[in-house]
């Protein structure tokens, strides 16, 4: 019996209007600049999430060489993706803000104002003593940008590296810190502060009182991709004068904003049951493997206490060079094993350059 590894934040679901547009403004701002797969096709499996019926795509999953996972950027084509009916504000449940991390935040902070990007109020210090910012991408999601010292490759940029993290609403930080720290191993609680915090304040609803938590881990991360992954972070917000209502609320996965917080896995089985034991089914199971085409592996989907979409991916196949063939297959490694550096430095041969 396998056990399971966790290997770190595979990528973030963004649903956006305009998937095209949506990675070249992702590659130039923030560097998402590797496209690991595109996509068109049939969310076949998906069916308790988008109204029963199976509904067609265009997704991209891109990555930066920096480091951090990725963005699936993830379009609907046989609908018109929908907006939610209220502007989502800190604390609402579900992802709240996409955290990216920074070698240097300030710098950051000072090339996307140059850049006339929607920066989020002022450069402010965080609970934990350290720079952070917020800005919005023309599809009205939030990001906030994080110092991080767990890195690839460090390139001569002031954009930030990949996701490193996510701001996830919840009703009740103890029921969700089972899976978040129990499952996950977001083990390390490094503040947990209550109160107005002036560096929310440019968020909507970060004018308000909260209760928030942010969890690490204390053991780095094993497994073929964690040197890409690096460390990740998860803060828990709790709303604590007002009604948090659910982001995704009438609306279908794959709708416009965060629509899921995806792993890297191995050991699907030992996390399944892991996962049953703790109340949180799979809701949504790919079986023994998916195929992208470009990428082959097992996917499944649970739900945080608060209806959160966590997905968790055990990758079979991976396109290593797509040029000249390069395919890696995983399933013959051991698990624990990093992949060599200059087999993950060769995904960036792919690279898109404006």
């Amino acid at each position: 019996m396998s056990s399971k590894i966790i290997s770190g934040i595979q990528q973030i679901g963004i649903g956006v209007s305009d998937v095209h547009a949506a990675f070249k403004w992702y590659r130039q701002n923030f560097g998402m600049s590797v496209p690991v797969f595109e996509e068109a096709a049939e969310a076949a499996l998906m069916l308790p999430y988008t109204g029963g019926e199976p509904r067609s795509r265009h997704a991209i999953l891109a990555i930066n060489m920096q480091g951090g996972g990725g963005f699936e950027i993830w379009q609907y084509t046989s609908r018109t993706p929908e907006a939610p009916q209220f502007e989502p504000q800190l604390g609402d449940l579900g992802i709240n803000i996409a955290k990216m991390k920074s070698k240097n935040v300030e710098a950051t902070y000072e090339l996307f104002n140059k850049r006339g990007l929607n920066v989020l109020g002022d450069l402010q210090n965080d609970p934990y003593g350290k720079p952070t910012f917020f800005v919005k991408d023309p599809w009205d999601n939030i990001f906030q940008i994080v110092t991080s010292d767990s890195w690839f490759q460090k390139r001569k940029t002031d954009l930030p590296g990949g996701p490193n993290g996510a701001i996830i609403g919840v009703t009740d930080i103890e029921k969700a810190k089972k899976l978040y720290s129990d499952i996950l191993g977001y083990d390390t609680v490094i503040y947990d502060e209550e109160g107005v915090f002036e560096d929310l304040k440019g968020v909507p609803g970060g004018d308000k009182k909260v209760r928030r938590v942010l969890l690490r881990h204390s053991k780095p991360r094993e497994g073929a991709f964690s040197p890409l992954l690096g460390a990740s972070e998860i803060e828990l917000v709790v709303a604590l004068n007002r009604k948090p209502k659910k982001i995704f609320e009438d609306r279908f996965w794959g709708d416009l904003g965060y629509i899921h917080l995806c792993y890297d896995i191995n050991g699907m089985q030992a996390l399944k049951e892991e996962c049953e034991s703790n109340g949180f089914p799979f809701t949504v199971d790919s079986a023994n493997s998916f195929d992208m085409g470009e990428a082959a592996g097992h996917f499944t989907y649970i739900e945080d206490p608060d209806g959160a979409l966590i997905e968790f991916v055990e990758t079979h196949k991976v396109p290593i060079m797509k040029k000249i063939g390069w395919y890696l297959n995983l399933q013959k490694r051991d698990p624990k094993k990093p992949l060599p550096k200059f087999m993950l430095k060769a995904m960036g041969l792919s690279e898109v350059k404006d």
